[in-house]
């Protein structure tokens, strides 16, 4: 834009000089024909017409006259040049005469030399005020423009950026359309090949997992009747129902891990009912001592099975490794209540805790602790499960030691 002015001002710099003296000869001959054929008594009624309807004044040339010279920029040369070439080598400019302001030029009649005072705006080129506000609008225009235009290229970004954050949400997205730019297109594409490729992928888990379960558990089944009408000895029998039982569990949980969440299906749940409905369950435990501190109509969107799942499991990992050295009973505290516009969910035991580098770990899939590997049940998905259905539900699941001994389990979720 700065070039574009720079070089109209150059480039119309002569005919715009060349324009005003041209104006500037006209005024001065009509002027000085009129004053020449007019009658004598009528010459101050068309001096004063003059000067009021057109702005041009007349004044005798006198020896005496105090002149400034021309306001100096780049058009004066040129009038002035274009000007003496048509009424004389001799005509004379001035930008004030007297102190009186304007733009003056001499002229002749016979003998007798008169000044003619023209309106500084008549010849002068548009201040900087007007070059500013011209360029001001032109600017404002061009940015609109490059809005519109930058809004126009970024839709389909926008588009695409709307699809990942739905596809985050376990949601199916549209296709997006394969058109435009050739690098918006491919960009397109590719993204609805990948929604396909996981849709089928998605579509083979769960029938991976039918798969599983019809047939593992159901040998599984036939061997725990087998056992149960064979005749064995009574440790051996027990032996072998714990066996199978724990396979049973081991498989409820790989299923329980793969098992995809529909967040499209999420209704309102009562956290608080479901954690007090677990709470009372637990309570006839004889190695559980459970403390609540649950706030009611603690209300979050979510799938009612997958959350009771993820507080039966904490409940769980705080009874098995939460106890103290010497006591017969974990001391479990549950807590629930509503901060802002999220649910707060703390269960806490009086356990030995966790050492710090392994809080994140204990996230991983089939990760156990070491006091954890003695014991027969389990496959090290438990707080794995439970990480990947809070975060299916928008919520993040925390890990904190206590100060006084023991390890919390925390995560919020929105409100519903």
């Amino acid at each position: 834009m700065a070039a574009w002015v720079a070089s109209f001002r150059m480039v119309e710099r002569t005919p715009r000089a060349s324009q005003i003296a041209a104006q500037v000869v006209s005024i001065v001959t009509i002027t000085r024909a009129a004053l020449t054929h007019s009658a004598p008594d009528s010459r101050r009624e068309l001096l004063f017409d003059l000067a009021s309807n057109e702005g041009v004044r007349i004044y005798a040339r006198e020896e005496t006259d105090v002149l400034k010279p021309p306001t100096d920029n780049a058009l004066m040369p040129v009038i002035q040049s274009d000007v003496r070439a048509r009424l004389g080598a001799d005509t004379a400019f001035a930008s004030s005469v007297n102190d009186i302001p304007g733009f003056w030029v001499s002229f002749k009649i016979e003998d007798d030399e008169y000044w003619l005072a023209l309106e500084r705006e008549r010849v002068e080129r548009s201040s900087g005020v007007q070059w500013l506000g011209w360029g001001a609008t032109t600017l404002i225009l061009s940015l609109l423009g490059a809005v519109f235009i930058s809004r126009l290229i970024n839709q389909p970004l926008a588009r695409l950026t709307a699809a990942t954050r739905s596809m985050a949400k376990g949601q199916a997205p549209e296709p997006l359309p394969e058109a435009g730019p050739t690098e918006i297109r491919q960009a397109n594409r590719s993204f609805n090949q990948m929604v396909d490729d996981l849709q089928r992928v998605e579509s083979d888990r769960t029938l991976i997992l039918a798969g599983i379960s019809h047939d593992l558990r159901t040998p599984i089944s036939r061997m725990v009747l087998e056992v149960e009408m064979a005749r064995l000895p009574e440790d051996a029998r027990r032996g072998m129902q714990s066996d199978l039982a724990q396979m049973d569990a081991i498989i409820a949980q790989f299923l329980d891990y793969a098992r995809p969440s529909d967040s499209t299906k999420f209704v309102v749940v009562d956290l608080s009912a479901l954690m007090e409905e677990t709470a009372h369950a637990v309570q006839r435990s004889p190695d559980l001592n459970v403390t609540t501190r649950i706030k009611p109509r603690v209300l979050v969107r979510g799938n009612p099975t997958d959350l009771r799942r993820v507080i039966n499991n904490l409940v769980e990992n705080a009874r098995r490794y939460g106890r103290k050295p010497g006591e017969k009973q974990s001391k479990v505290e549950m807590l629930c209540r509503a901060e802002g516009n999220e649910a707060l969910v703390e269960i806490s035991d009086q356990g030995p805790g966790i050492p710090g580098g392994d809080l994140e770990q204990l996230l991983r899939p089939f990760t156990r602790r070491d006091s954890a590997r003695s014991q027969a049940d389990g496959a090290g998905l438990g707080l794995a499960i439970v990480d990947r259905v809070l975060q299916n539900h928008g919520a993040k699941l925390q890990l904190v030691n206590r100060k006084g001994g023991g390890l919390m389990v925390r995560f919020r979720m929105p409100m519903a």
